[in-house]
């Protein structure tokens, strides 16, 4: 069990000492996607930051619920409580059922996150499955004094709650100021104030998403889904609330107001954001117009891409950054990151063919160095999952390994135990803590034709051998000619 793990609180804008309300227990609820398109890479970073804490506080000895809902309702154009609702003006335009839409957008988000290796969170709600706790919870507000029903409609009266409670705390925006920049929009007549969301919405005759409530037909708001869900599955307060930077506001922000308003208090001790990716400086979006689908990425097709991208070169691309980092698309950086995954992969089939006889001549020097590299690695995972650290550490102990297994320093001069936790730390943080999930398909024939290569090496027959070696090439593959022997490995 990890003692020293610190995170960075949105809310405190610091690194704190996570310390779990219930340990062994963590409870994690992370605002999931809204399923009106396909996939794009700006999801991807999210779901990968925070499949990266879940594997690590799981890899750390803790037991996690990791709650990530499913938006199939609710989330109007713009972010705002005006507008269509995303999913139904997409099944408007593509002529059908709006959770046809949202069926369909959630199987593509499993397909491209499973080819990710992001893991399945332990409990995925969906909006349209917890209408009833939303009108409860929307009930509550109304009793406590902290929302208002207007022409059918229900809101959360900003201001009165900024008369008790800090608003902003999430965001650090000032309530002043939002009401200075806010624009008059169509029907904001139903508000006390421009800053006020909903809580509940009335729908219109031709609104397809609508449910009887005490109010009338209508449909929850964004922000009262996630309150509700997250505090069925997790309790008043759970440990980490997660999401992109993005939601600060106003969706974390309306979700800490009702939550107080509720229940009197914040709902997670820590609040954790991942940064957004970015294409030239700007946020990739599908509201922008300027997203690149993961299908898209794993196929090549898209005028923005040179070539097709592995998931897994991907995923390097993504963790090769500190999760609260900004991360820009670019060909040249997606190439880097295939090449530099492929040389940590060649080195992790590597550590399974080393062997080590302990030699009485310890080079204490190199057992040192490797010692010390081996827990700094796993320690930068301490400092706020810094997974850019991690893998850079992973490339000094893969220069380790390469030099014995090309036998340019001596395996056995080093101790049993270092040697047991160079391929301990190696392999458990590529696969089980960054969560690579090589691709052994080619592995069988690869070392089958091995044999066959050498001795037509052997018997000087140049064809077959360039013959075997392109079969290679073509499957990303590459033969290695070593002092020790022939092997393969993949491509950088």
């Amino acid at each position: 069990m990890q003692s020293k793990l610190l995170v960075y609180n949105t809310l405190s804008h610091t690194k704190e000492v996570f310390v779990p309300l219930h340990t062994p227990h963590v409870g994690m609820y992370v605002c999931g996607p809204t399923v009106y398109g396909p996939p794009h890479l700006g999801h991807a970073r999210g779901a990968i930051a925070f499949d990266i804490i879940y594997r690590y506080l799981t890899y750390s000895g803790y037991k996690v619920r990791y709650v990530r809902n499913i938006t199939d309702v609710g989330h109007l154009e713009n972010d705002s409580d005006h507008g269509e609702d995303k999913i139904a003006k997409k099944a408007r335009i593509e002529n059908l059922e709006p959770m046809e839409i949202a069926q369909l957008y959630t199987n593509l988000y499993h397909r491209d996150m499973d080819a990710l290796h992001v893991k399945r969170p332990s409990i995925e709600p969906l909006a349209t499955g917890h209408i009833g706790e939303q009108i409860e919870m929307v009930k509550h507000l109304l009793s406590k004094g902290w929302a208002y029903e207007s022409k059918g409609s229900v809101y959360f009266d900003v201001n009165k709650y900024a008369k008790h409670h800090s608003y902003g705390e999430v965001s650090g925006r000032v309530l002043d100021d939002l009401l200075s920049g806010t624009r008059t929009l169509d029907g904001q007549d139903e508000k006390k104030d421009a800053a006020d969301f909903a809580l509940w919405k009335k729908a219109s005759i031709e609104h397809i998403m609508q449910w009887h409530s005490p109010w009338g037909k209508g449909f929850p708001g964004w922000h009262i889904e996630c309150t509700a869900m997250s505090t069925k599955y997790l309790g008043h307060t759970f440990d980490i609330h997660g999401g992109g930077m993005d939601l600060l506001f106003p969706h974390h922000e309306s979700e800490m107001a009702q939550s107080k308003g509720c229940h009197g208090h914040s709902p997670a001790k820590y609040w954790l954001h991942n940064n957004m990716v970015t294409i030239n400086g700007q946020k990739m979006a599908k509201s922008l117009g300027n997203f690149i689908t993961l299908e898209q990425l794993f196929t090549g097709k898209n005028e923005l891409l040179q070539q097709s991208f592995s998931p897994m070169a991907v995923r390097f691309f993504i963790l090769q950054a500190h999760y609260r980092s900004t991360i820009d698309f670019s060909n040249d950086a997606l190439k880097a990151a295939s090449k530099a995954y492929y040389k940590l992969l060649n080195t992790y089939m590597t550590c399974n063919k080393l062997v080590h006889n302990p030699s009485n001549d310890l080079n204490i020097a190199l057992d040192s160095e490797i010692a010390k590299q081996c827990t700094e690695c796993m320690m930068s995972m301490d400092d706020d999952f810094n997974t850019g650290a991690a893998i850079g550490y992973l490339f000094q102990l893969s220069k380790h390994i390469n030099a014995f297994y090309n036998k340019q320093a001596d395996i056995n001069t080093i101790s049993n135990t270092t040697f047991e936790v160079l391929i301990k730390v190696f392999n458990d943080m590529f696969t089980e803590i960054l969560g690579f999930a090589p691709d052994t398909s080619a592995h069988g024939w690869a070392k089958a034709l091995l044999p066959i290569y050498q001795k037509a090496k052997d018997e000087k027959r140049y064809d077959t051998v360039d013959a075997l070696r392109q079969v290679y090439k073509q499957q990303g593959l590459l033969i290695k000619d070593m002092k020790t022997g022939t092997d393969w490995q993949y491509e950088e």
